[in-house]
């Protein structure tokens, strides 16, 4: 099968499927006509395996543990309830704190933000765990690798306009026509360079996983 067909069987997007095979946990084999990925059957149920799993958001290192023997379905999936059961400890304590601070009355302009904030950095050295605000916050990964590309592209750009502006107004001390030509290559290969590493970034950013509840 393709990655094509493999996607409408599983339900699984062909980016995920790809992700898997970049984490080691799908290692389909190669058409030996073209060198294609060849799905079996049995890859579409080892996805169908990983789809169930992510579905119950086992991490991926769990289910590569499983995989590879070192951790049975029970074990794996009995670490996991621990671990779900410390989230909704976690959950149930910050659903606590809003209800306490919605039973005040208080309106935001009124709210002790101090107070509550040394609240929460007691609670969190007693093992809450609070959202990220900085990770939840942060601007989209694209931005700096665009504008730094974009900066470097303008950059070179200007440079080539720069060279056939003096070859065209100064001709007489302008160098050879080859000689021109090859200087205003050289920063259009770096301008194609810059954009090619840009471009792999760019797939980069996007080579996680998809959101499993949203995509599947």
């Amino acid at each position: 099968m393709k990655i094509n067909e493999v996607e409408q069987l599983v339900g699984v997007t062909k980016r995920n499927i790809r992700f898997y095979e970049k984490e080691g946990l799908l290692n389909p084999g190669r058409n030996a006509d073209n060198g294609y990925r060849d799905y079996t059957d049995a890859d579409a149920e080892v996805l169908r395996k990983i789809k169930l799993l992510r579905k119950l958001d086992v991490p991926l290192e769990e289910i590569r543990k499983m995989q590879q023997g070192v951790l049975t379905l029970e074990d794996g999936l009995r670490r996991h309830i621990i671990q779900l059961e410390r989230e909704q400890a976690n959950l149930s304590t910050i659903r606590a704190l809003c209800q306490t601070l919605a039973d005040t009355g208080q309106q935001l302009a009124d709210l002790d933000g101090d107070r509550w904030l040394s609240e929460m950095e007691r609670m969190e050295g007693e093992g809450t765990r609070f959202v990220n605000i900085h990770k939840k916050d942060t601007v989209t990964h694209y931005i700096p690798p665009v504008v730094c590309a974009l900066l470097f592209v303008v950059l070179m750009g200007g440079v080539m306009a720069l060279l056939v502006w003096a070859a065209v107004a100064f001709p007489t001390d302008a160098p050879p026509l080859p000689v021109v030509v090859v200087l205003t290559l050289i920063p259009a290969v770096f301008i194609i360079g810059v954009l090619l590493a840009l471009i792999q970034r760019i797939k980069q950013i996007q080579g996680g996983e998809e959101n499993a509840a949203s995509k599947y």
